[in-house]
């Protein structure tokens, strides 16, 4: 067994989680994980049960319970401590929009998808040595284009223009907003993916192979981790953050 597997399925069904969900199990138990899907949100505050898993896949858009300050901290310590993170679209970047913290993690916030479903976009690809984009090239989709709010600090692997929808925003001209990053959380590896507003995104070969990259990459940190003999305890800090 290469390690254990988290998928969070739930939130707003217009994102196809179930579907989703099904098709990450797939490919990650033909890689050897141990995976399970999980459709509540008790896990979060079990440390213990994160303590032991190597991947989290939150696949939750949308969340309109006020979880609060302190919710996400059995979390934001479990990746701290090597934990991977990967996930796409609103099942990762609209999963809890209360909760700041959880965004400070994960790199971004999604504010909006201009034209919606069916708006014909390119991804940029403008990272070509990184393992997970090596080899991949510019491609076109027809799908819901994210624009997110987002973290400098993420290693941005592809972007996309805006704006191809007029729209208010269209008076700020030309902007390149990131679609596929990863970044650092303590030890552990975060890949975030803006595809997937529907499962069949994943149909298109270049969608795939970064999400299968991007997964693969993030469970590395657990594993790391447990070989370096590193924690969360070495980013602690008693000052307050927020």
């Amino acid at each position: 067994m290469k390690g254990k597997v988290l998928i969070l399925c739930g939130g707003w069904d217009g994102h196809e989680p179930k579907l989703v969900s099904a098709r990450f199990k797939k490919y990650l138990e033909s890689e050897g994980f141990e995976v399970t899907i999980d459709e509540t949100l008790e896990v979060l505050k079990d440390k213990e049960r994160l303590a032991e898993l190597d991947l989290l896949i939150p696949i939750w858009t949308m969340c309109h319970d006020n979880l609060g300050y302190g919710f996400f901290e059995p979390l934001l310590e479990a990746v701290g401590g090597g934990l991977g993170m990967a996930g796409c679209h609103g099942g990762m970047c609209d999963a809890f929009r209360n909760n700041v913290e959880y965004q400070f993690m994960t790199g971004a916030n999604w504010v909006s998808h201009p034209g919606g479903d069916g708006t014909k976009y390119r991804v940029n690809i403008i990272s070509k040595s990184n393992p997970i984009t090596e080899g991949i090239g510019d491609f076109d989709v027809s799908s819901e284009q994210y624009y997110l709010h987002v973290d400098p600090a993420n290693e941005v692997l592809a972007t996309t223009r805006f704006p191809t929808v007029k729209w208010y925003h269209s008076a700020n001209g030309e902007a390149d907003v990131p679609q596929v990053w990863t970044r650092k959380w303590g030890h552990g590896r975060i890949f975030y993916n803006a595809l997937g507003h529907l499962d069949n995104v994943f149909e298109i070969p270049e969608a795939w192979e970064l999400m299968r990259r991007g997964m693969l990459w993030a469970a590395e940190s657990k594993k790391i981790a447990r070989e370096k003999g590193l924690s969360a305890d070495d980013w602690k800090t008693p000052v307050k953050m927020y």
